[in-house]
């Protein structure tokens, strides 16, 4: 039987602690339009999909974090690989809404959010780009926010903020507004924050909500080995880290990354390959000091 991922709870739902990110299933690599097509080229269909969440089912990481408005395959790969394990997903939902202080706004972003419900997410956290429209930093508030809140609540989904402005958790907390968690960017390269990771890891550990980090690998440009055990290694014990992978042996990596780094051990993975596999590289001493030629696929 397959290890399973230790998990936290939201809002009275329980978690696992590492949560399947969309972007690299999706199209959004914050790399480029090639890279964009790239990946959409790869995940065209959702039988390519399918193998992905279905190695994370593997060990309960039934969560999946997405823009799913955008992406029908994933919508309908997540339902066939629910079919296929006999497993539930939980989505979690980031619309973009109309942040206009008008009837028409208003309406625009009450219907996307119970398209969210329609779709079964049981988490709505609209998308970052939206909350911070709202931000009042002189009077530390959110406005108006309390409003979008509450129509998710009354769309039956739990409410969360994308918070890629740490002052958004900071001013919902002072605030009372009813968030459960909130999505926060942070990485050890600092890739696309705000502020300095000093700064944004204090604010984590202050949310008076569990945290959703998100970009532990800075989209790909450090190693899951890296970014992993960073994150990891300075969360709270409820804090989550929503991952992407492009394929089912990258999940498989990630997971046992994540389980040795949250056990204190190196990870079960094979070496990288290369024509000139040293000692350094395999990890193993090799017999005399001649550089040993195999594949790390030939041990």
């Amino acid at each position: 039987m397959s290890q399973l991922f230790p998990r936290t709870a939201v809002g009275g739902v329980s978690l696992p602690r590492l949560i399947i990110g969309a972007n690299w299933i999706t199209g959004f690599s914050h790399r480029g339009p090639a890279a964009d097509q790239a990946i959409r080229a790869q995940h065209n269909s959702p039988q390519a999909i399918v193998p992905i969440l279905e190695t994370f089912l593997e060990h309960d990481v039934n969560a999946v974090l997405g823009l799913f408005k955008y992406d029908p395959n994933l919508m309908a790969a997540i339902r066939l690989a629910e079919e296929r394990t006999g497993k539930k997903m939980i989505l979690m939902d980031e619309p973009v809404l109309n942040m206009d202080d008008t009837p028409e706004g208003r309406r625009e972003a009450q219907q996307a959010i119970r398209a969210c419900a329609e779709r079964g997410a049981a988490f709505c956290l609209p998308l970052h780009s939206c909350v911070e429209q709202l931000v009042n930093k002189k009077n530390r508030t959110i406005d108006r926010l309390p409003d979008y809140l509450y129509m998710i609540r009354e769309a039956g989904m739990i409410p969360g903020l994308s918070a890629h402005m740490p002052e958004i958790i900071q001013y919902t907390d002072e605030n009372d507004y009813d968030a459960e968690t909130y999505i926060q960017i942070f990485n050890c390269m600092g890739f696309l924050m705000q502020v300095e990771i000093e700064s944004v890891i204090r604010v984590i550990h202050s949310a008076k909500k569990p945290v959703l980090t998100i970009k532990p690998c800075a989209a790909g440009r450090v190693t899951p080995f890296v970014g992993l055990n960073f994150n990891w290694n300075v969360l709270r014990p409820q804090d989550m880290i929503a991952i992407g992978c492009s394929n089912a042996d990258e999940a498989a990596e990630d997971v046992e990354i994540s389980f040795a780094a949250l056990e204190r051990r190196l990870p079960n993975l094979e070496s990288r390959s290369s024509p000139m596999v040293t000692s350094v590289i395999s990890g193993k001493s090799p017999v005399g000091d001649a550089p040993h030629r195999l594949s790390a696929y030939d041990k």
